[in-house]
């Protein structure tokens, strides 16, 4: 039996990793994401390490079951003055075979930690492709709302598709 995932801060060491995860979520629901698994691909190993450095308000999380990583999960601040009250969560991922096992939970939990250890941050975004019917249940157990729905969003594989948004709101004290 797996040991229970554990969650840690992700950094450019990790990036041979976290590329083939997130090489895999890509491939595997390319409905879910706005990248393309072939766009991914051809980004330099560089840039992806680049991106994975832990920077102001910036934040990539892994999920490790028996030492390899099977998840991941970004936290970004937005950075205008107006707009830095909020967070968004990004690039959400966990391979198949890890699913059922709490990875996804644990790595929505420490996203909502991070977001809650920015100054200032009062709420916490995320946008849900209609196919996603697990990843929503999941992001709802942890108190997102939906507040709205934009039809048409992406075009994958020839099929327009709509993005569900929801929302948590940061103020209020944890369950």
């Amino acid at each position: 039996m797996p040991e229970a995932p554990s969650v840690r801060v992700l950094t450019a060491a990790d990036a041979p990793a976290y590329r083939e995860v997130r090489l895999a979520g890509l491939r595997t629901d390319p409905l879910a994401f706005v990248t393309a698994a072939d766009e991914f691909a051809a980004r330099p190993a560089s840039e992806i390490a680049g991106r994975l450095e832990p920077r102001a308000g910036v934040v990539t999380l892994g999920a490790f079951v028996d030492g390899a990583l099977v998840g991941i999960l970004t936290v970004v601040r937005e950075a205008l003055p107006t707009l830095a009250h909020r967070a968004n969560v990004v690039a959400v991922s966990v391979l198949p075979h890890a699913r059922g096992q709490g990875c996804g939970d644990a790595l929505l939990r420490a996203g909502i930690a991070q977001a809650r250890t920015w100054p200032g941050v009062s709420s916490l975004h995320l946008a849900v492709v209609e196919t996603q019917h697990a990843a929503r249940r999941l992001y709802e157990r942890h108190g997102f709302r939906h507040w709205g729905t934009r039809p048409d969003a992406l075009h994958v594989e020839g099929r327009s598709l709509a993005e569900h948004w929801l929302w948590l709101d940061l103020t209020r004290q944890e369950a």
